[in-house]
């Protein structure tokens, strides 16, 4: 006999406070404070963006905390000028590359579809439109996590993404994408708010 499903708790909207962190009072930030981040927090991070959801489960993001000097030292050539300061200052920069064979390990996330690493045989621009779509949910999803954690982002695409690869994806499928700093930012360092759409000039209701 199967025990009756137990009712979900009623969801109510995250309160304001929470709502202002992760959307309306969060900024990209430019300038850091000198405060590490412990593995425990990036290892934390790691745990919530992971649960963001992916097409078939499928996950293609993986991510390389530049947290010591001589990995920073790695990546400064890479970045362009008006990245370069800033990242090197950041406690963190997660760089998010995408592996572009994410389908082998559908046996293993997607279990319920056996056939599911098939879905991609022979096609090239199925498996880069899959790894980049959802390698770019992953990265918001790590941008959410961060500052549900208390932390600060700057996302960029300012740098030499062939060259991260090679320097810190060597011997991989995976390509570097996205750089997001990480930390405690300082908010002098914040651009004033940039324009938005309203509701009427992004979206319709059918």
């Amino acid at each position: 006999m199967t025990e009756p499903s137990q009712p979900r708790p009623t969801a109510h909207p995250l309160p304001d406070a929470a709502l202002d962190r992760l959307f309306r009072a969060a900024r990209t930030h430019n300038a850091w404070h000198d405060e590490p981040v412990s593995e425990t927090t990036l290892r934390a991070l790691a745990d919530l963006m992971k649960m963001g959801p992916t097409s078939a489960n499928c996950c293609p993001a993986r991510i390389v905390f530049v947290v010591s000097r001589e990995a920073k030292a790695r990546l400064e050539p890479h970045l362009s000028a008006g990245n370069r300061a800033k990242t090197m200052a950041a406690p963190v920069t997660a760089i998010v590359g995408y592996d572009m064979r994410f389908y082998e390990k559908l046996d293993r996330l997607f279990p319920h579809e056996p056939d599911a690493p098939s879905w991609f045989n022979g096609s090239q621009e199925k498996i880069r439109s899959n790894a980049y779509r959802n390698g770019a949910l992953q990265v918001a999803y790590l941008i959410l996590a961060a500052r549900s954690l208390g932390l600060d982002c700057g996302p960029m695409t300012g740098f030499d993404a062939p060259g991260v690869t090679r320097d810190f994806f060597a011997g991989t499928a995976v390509e570097a994408d996205v750089l997001v700093n990480i930390g405690r930012g300082d908010p002098a360092g914040v651009k004033p708010r940039l324009p938005r759409f309203s509701f009427e000039e992004f979206c319709a209701i059918a």
